[in-house]
């Protein structure tokens, strides 16, 4: 029922997620935030079983803070990707596997190049320029296929995932009224804007 988005570029990174969290076929809430910060410019948005979504996201979210207490320093998007496959692979061949999906972006300092990684609840990971998770992901990709540019301007990625949010919100039959998204660059991660039904209908009939 959840939804989540990626788009890399250049000079950054966007994470988007949708704000419903609930069970079954009830809806509980409305202000779902699945979106956790693993170091200053490295982020993690997190979909799946509520309780499995929040430890494991907390779990490698204190992982990373723990790295960066003893070595110094914190560890690079593709490090931390790496340490999160495996933590969820180590689960997934236990007793209390965790089903959750993810999307890991961030900026590389030591590179200053961006990342975004894509990792389903298996622990299958790759690196991609952009992704979906997602019932919404049937809808997204294609938009993402047709309009994305390596080269985009933050504006210009802002606009694509509007886009990506507004073809969800018009073709899903699953209500998903509002996202969120945060852009991470050399900056930083941004403070979380949200997308909600009415923005994009106000910005589609003004179009």
């Amino acid at each position: 029922m959840e939804c989540l988005i990626g788009i890399k570029c250049k000079d950054f990174v966007l994470l988007a997620h949708d704000n419903s969290g609930g069970r079954s076929i009830v809806v509980m809430k409305d202000d779902q935030d699945k979106m956790f910060k693993l170091t200053d410019k490295l982020g993690m948005v997190v979909s799946g079983e509520s309780g499995d979504a929040v430890y494991f996201g907390e779990l490698i979210q204190k992982n990373m803070q723990l790295y960066k207490m003893r070595h110094g320093y914190v560890l690079s998007p593709h490090s931390a990707a790496n340490f999160t496959r495996h933590q969820l692979a180590e689960y997934l061949r236990s007793r209390t596997p965790y089903m959750v999906n993810m999307m890991i972006g961030g900026y590389d300092e030591q590179t200053d190049t961006t990342s975004l990684y894509y990792m389903d609840y298996l622990a299958s990971l790759v690196e991609v320029p952009f992704a979906a998770h997602g019932y919404g992901a049937y809808f997204v990709l294609s938009v993402l296929d047709r309009y994305y540019r390596e080269d985009m301007s933050q504006e210009e990625g802002q606009e694509l995932l509007a886009k990506c949010v507004m073809e969800i919100q018009k073709r899903l039959a699953i209500n998903l009224p509002a996202f969120t998204y945060y852009c991470i660059d050399a900056n930083g991660i941004t403070p979380k804007q949200r997308i909600t039904r009415d923005q994009v209908v106000a910005e589609n009939m003004e179009t």
